[in-house]
Parts: structure tokens; C-alpha cells; sequence
């Protein structure tokens, strides 16, 4: 039986997704010019890191994605996705200054690694929604697609927190948005805090913040795991909201103490977050892929740890950084 240690690729690779295609994993990222604004810098290059992989464990460099867009936009690209839908592949993607004016965009290609040419258009108002980022595609059973994506609430009513939380809204076609949607969860625990008095939109606020939403449908009801807390600290992990419309209610009652999937292990693993879901070869094991931190704080690298599904609710076997079984590729598989 094979088996594997994360970081399964050593290079600086956060917000991964993963996704399977003709029998080959790929995976697109944020590389570390994007995270720190030196995409001008590169010039002519394209923009987020690619990556392809036979088996999930050995991964290779396969280039840069997505033709940069008007400069003007900013230099900061964050978490891109990609969606393939009746022959054509769509990366959805942010791109502000640093971390404001974020807003959310897609490019299209007919090649799974591009490159990618942004559509022209935003997704949402710049003018009405100031930050948005992480946007998640997702097709339903019938053929419908979703987006889910995070935003800023500065409002504290009936308990909840002020900061970045989750949204979903119905693709009208695969570059159109049926208006901002409905809100799908928003911070109430003190582990979802990003900063305590922190400076925004001409205020101060306990800033507290959902992203990174993956969702899955299981046994007929839908699944959003989200990344909560902040990404530089070991209170960054990944938990869930439950519902039985794509398009809410949702509730995450029952992570009061904390993440329930991915949490730190002090020592170990560091703010393991911002997950995608992918199956193994054997189109039945589901793997969890996330970033997450070496004790050094060095750089966010891409891990995958076995997701599991109990009578309590989706549960991970990770974060792992000893060997682990691969089991999708085990003799009786």
C-alpha cells in the first residue's frame, strides 16, 4: 500500500482547488506574487500557479493560468476555482489592491490549463459590493450552477459579528450573476475573529471572517465548509454549515469550541484552511485539500487529508504530517 506526507508539493501554494479531468487531478492556486502584489512584476507571465498530477500525491509545476487582466484592477489575485460546463473550462477569481477593492471576476478557456481570458465584466457591482473574494462554483443536481462567495457585514444584529461571511447566488449563465443572492453564514464565535479593533470602512470593528466556502451535496443535503479566523494564526480552520436548500438556510450550531474538520496541532501543523473536495482514483474516497502552514510560518503549502462522513457530520483525518495510507490506490480498490 502506498502512502504519502503532506505538503504533497513543496512549492508556496495556498487556497487550492482541485479537480479532476479526463483521468488527470489539476490544481490552481494562490502562488506567492499574487498573495503579495508583485503580479506587476512579472511582467508579460500569467497569472496563478497551475499544477497537475496523476494519482494526487505527486504533483508538477504546468504553468501559470490566466492572462492578466487591466492592471488597473490591482495586482493581488486570491483563491481561484474552475468550473468546466458544455466543453468550456471558467476560473473564477478576485483581484483588488492588497486587501481592498476586491472584487470578483471570470476568465474562460477551452484547455484545462489555459490560458484564461477574463470576460471583461465583474461579477458584482464594484460600486454596490466594495469587497468580495472566493468564489466557489457549484452544479446541483439538475444542472443548475451556484456561486458561493465571501463578502463584508458591518452590521451586529441578532448576534452575529461584523466582518467578511459567506454568500450564494444562481448563475444565470456561467459569466452572469442572478443579483448578490442570500447570505449563507455569518460569524457568532470568538474563534471566527480576524482582529480585534480593527480599521475599516472609516470605523473600528471586533472583525471576525468566513471564506474559502466548498460545498458538497451529501444524502440530499449541502454541505458548506467554510475557513474561519484569521489565515496568519493557528485559529484558522475549516468548518461547516448545513442546509437542505442550495440556497439556505444554513446553520454551523455546534462549533462553538472551534473548527470541527481542520484545527491546528500545535507544533505540528499551522492554520490548515481554505479546502476543496475531490475523489480518488477509485471515484469513491474523498479527499479534503487544504493549505496550511509549516512551524516556521515560512509559507501556506498544499496538504490532502481522507474526509469522512459520520453520524456527527463531515470530519477529517487530518491535519496529517506523518505518512498516511493512500487508499484509493490500495490492491483491493
Amino acid at each position: 500500500m502506498r502512502t504519502y506526507t503532506n505538503p504533497v508539493y513543496n512549492g508556496y501554494f495556498a487556497d487550492p482547488f482541485v479537480w479532476k479531468y479526463q483521468g488527470v487531478y489539476y490544481a490552481i492556486g494562490t502562488g506567492p506574487a499574487e498573495a503579495e502584489g508583485q503580479v506587476d512584476e512579472i511582467g508579460k507571465r500569467l497569472v496563478f500557479p497551475l499544477l497537475r498530477s496523476d494519482d494526487l500525491v505527486n504533483w508538477q509545476f504546468a504553468g501559470n493560468a490566466l492572462l492578466r487582466p487591466d492592471p488597473a484592477l490591482g495586482d493581488n489575485f486570491w483563491a481561484p476555482e474552475v468550473a468546466y460546463c458544455d466543453g468550456t473550462f471558467y476560473l473564477y477569481y478576485s483581484v483588488g489592491h492588497e486587501d481592498k477593492r476586491h472584487q470578483l471576476r471570470v476568465a474562460t478557456s477551452s484547455e484545462p490549463l489555459g490560458p484564461y481570458e477574463d470576460v471583461g465584466e465583474p461579477l458584482l457591482d464594484p460600486e454596490t459590493c466594495a469587497f468580495a473574494i472566493d468564489p466557489h462554483p457549484f452544479c446541483d443536481d439538475d444542472g443548475q450552477w451556484y456561486l458561493f462567495y465571501a463578502r463584508d457585514f458591518l452590521d451586529t444584529e441578532g448576534g452575529v459579528r461584523a466582518g467578511t461571511a459567506l454568500m450564494v447566488a444562481r448563475l444565470e449563465s456561467m459569466t452572469k450573476l442572478a443579483g448578490e443572492g442570500n447570505v449563507v453564514l455569518r460569524a457568532r464565535s470568538d474563534w471566527q475573529r480576524f482582529l480585534a479593533n480593527r480599521a475599516m470602512y472609516d470605523g473600528i470593528y471586533d472583525w471576525h471572517t468566513l471564506e474559502g466556502a466548498c460545498v458538497r451535496k451529501y444524502k440530499g443535503r449541502y454541505y458548506c465548509f467554510y475557513s474561519g479566523g484569521r489565515w496568519e494564526t493557528d485559529s484558522y480552520g475549516v468548518d461547516y454549515g448545513v442546509a437542505d436548500s442550495v440556497m439556505g438556510s444554513y446553520s454551523d450550531a455546534g462549533n462553538e469550541a472551534g473548527p470541527r474538520v481542520l484545527r491546528s496541532v500545535p507544533g505540528y501543523v499551522l492554520g490548515p484552511g481554505h479546502n476543496s473536495i475531490v475523489l480518488g482514483k477509485d471515484d469513491l474516497t474523498e479527499y479534503i485539500i487544504y493549505h496550511a502552514w509549516d512551524t516556521n510560518m515560512q509559507a501556506r503549502r498544499m496538504c490532502i487529508d481522507k474526509l469522512i462522513w459520520t453520524d456527527f457530520g463531515p470530519r477529517c483525518n487530518g491535519p496529517t504530517w506523518t505518512p498516511q495510507e493512500l487508499d484509493h490506490l490500495s490492491p483491493n480498490r
